[in-house]
């Protein structure tokens, strides 16, 4: 290992180490909605800050991908994007402060702005921080890297939970939100810090952005956006058309989502079926974190010396069969059996999609293969807490266990059966990339 790459491992686990425990502090699942409780009683409002967030996350990456594309260095744009998810902590501390002199409606308001702001800055970095990690982190290191980051992020996020519970109790209302925010800030401006110190080379100057340079020199700037946004249409399309490996890859991530639907509501539903107290829930919180932690970075490391496909359909599997045993458990201490595959699985269906999504297409592609990933399985992503949800409260748990049970075992065929492993199964099955210089304008 050189010293670049001990470098970069460094301040980029390390960088995610602060991450973790800033968004420990102010978490969009927990912290953020008893903020906005506190400004309204609708449930379904304070449920959206948890839904925002997630579809943040996923739309906004196929947006900048052919932008992604054409950069020599990722860095600069992973810096500033990175921003727009970081700095609306600041302002929340603010907004807390001020919301009971501004009224509930309008802080209200301005509160679910900033949501929005910080969820879609984490979405539009996403594709160039995959792509920047994937060109700084060899093959055979990229998973081991993601592994030991979340692990890092984890364990600094389950100190800052413990803090935002110990500030939130002991501090008046709201300036325990605001005292929360506002560290989380300052740990997201050090994480900001050590995310800069990444050393990242120029890459070769490619066909595209040449054929773009020529054509651009002819052409107004509406001429140059209609010109780039067709060019994206069709190389995302070229991808889906050319890349049946990939297609199934994406059908298994859908069924993955459904699998792991017990991350919703698996404490609810052992509580009211085993009536557990607080200790139980608590120490069995732990075994989903214990076992989390300990499986990112393992699953990563066997991952980058055996296979992503597989590790992930050993993540798919445990998801399956903790909703399988939720169904059967004869008693509480078996759901300590469920939440240990729980953090398995929890750990894999995270780690694993960003190294694997890496190795499929070239690598001017792979930008278009992250958004591809990402933005596709959104309506999944959203669906499925919703179909579950729906399915709990109606057949107490034990339809949407089921469901999750079925949904495992369907990825795992796919994944081990159909999907072929793609660092074998290059992609010169695909056609040549699609040049925007290529398209008009001649």
């Amino acid at each position: 290992m050189d010293r670049t790459l001990k470098h970069n491992i460094a301040v980029n686990v390390t960088d995610g180490a602060f991450f973790g425990f800033g968004l420990g502090v102010a978490s969009y699942m927990t912290v953020i909605p008893l903020f906005v409780a506190t400004l309204t009683e609708s449930p379904i409002l304070i449920g959206l800050v948890s839904a925002m967030h997630e579809i943040g996350w996923y739309l906004p990456q196929l947006l900048t991908a052919d932008h992604v594309a054409r950069l020599r260095r990722y860095k600069v744009m992973v810096l500033m994007m990175t921003l727009h998810e970081r700095l609306p902590f600041y302002a929340m501390a603010l907004l807390a402060l001020l919301a009971p002199t501004i009224g509930r409606e309008v802080a209200l308001v301005i509160m679910m702005i900033l949501v929005i702001w910080g969820s879609m800055g984490g979405g539009l970095t996403a594709t160039a921080w995959q792509s920047m990690i994937g060109k700084i982190m060899p093959v055979n290191y990229r998973g081991t890297f993601y592994g030991i980051q979340s692990s890092a992020a984890n364990l600094t996020g389950a100190g800052g939970a413990v803090l935002a519970g110990l500030l939130l109790k002991s501090l008046e209302s709201p300036q325990n939100f605001a005292v929360c925010f506002f560290i989380c800030g300052v740990a997201m401006t050090i994480s900001w810090g050590f995310l800069a110190w990444t050393r990242e080379h120029d890459s070769p100057i490619s066909e595209q952005s040449s054929a773009d340079a020529a054509a651009a020199s002819d052409e107004t700037a509406a001429e140059q956006a209609s010109r780039r946004r067709a060019a994206l249409r069709d190389n995302l399309m070229r991808i889906l058309r050319t890349d049946g490996n990939f297609r199934w890859f994406l059908v298994a991530r859908m069924l993955a989502i459904f699998a792991s639907m017990g991350l919703y509501f698996y404490s609810i539903f052992t509580v009211r079926r085993f009536g557990i107290d607080e200790a139980q829930v608590g120490a069995m919180t732990g075994v989903l974190m214990l076992f989390t932690v300990v499986a990112n970075p393992l699953l990563g490391w066997l991952g980058d010396r055996t296979s992503h496909r597989v590790m992930y359909a050993v993540a798919v599997l445990m998801a399956g069969l903790s909703g399988g045993l939720a169904v059967i458990a004869p008693s509480a201490n078996w759901m300590y059996v469920g939440f240990g595959l729980l953090g398995i699985a929890k750990a894999g269906l995270w780690t694993i999609p960003l190294p694997l999504t890496a190795e499929f297409g070239k690598e001017s592609d792979r930008p278009y293969y992250i958004g591809l990933a990402n933005t596709l399985i959104a309506p999944a992503a959203v669906a499925a807490p919703i179909i579950g949800g729906s399915l709990a409260s109606g057949a107490n748990f034990d339809a949407a266990f089921m469901l999750a049970l079925f949904a495992g075992i369907a990825a795992v065929l796919v994944l081990l059966f159909v999907v072929k492993e793609p660092r074998r199964h290059q992609t010169d099955v695909i056609a040549p990339v699609i040049h925007a210089g290529a398209l008009g304008g001649d």
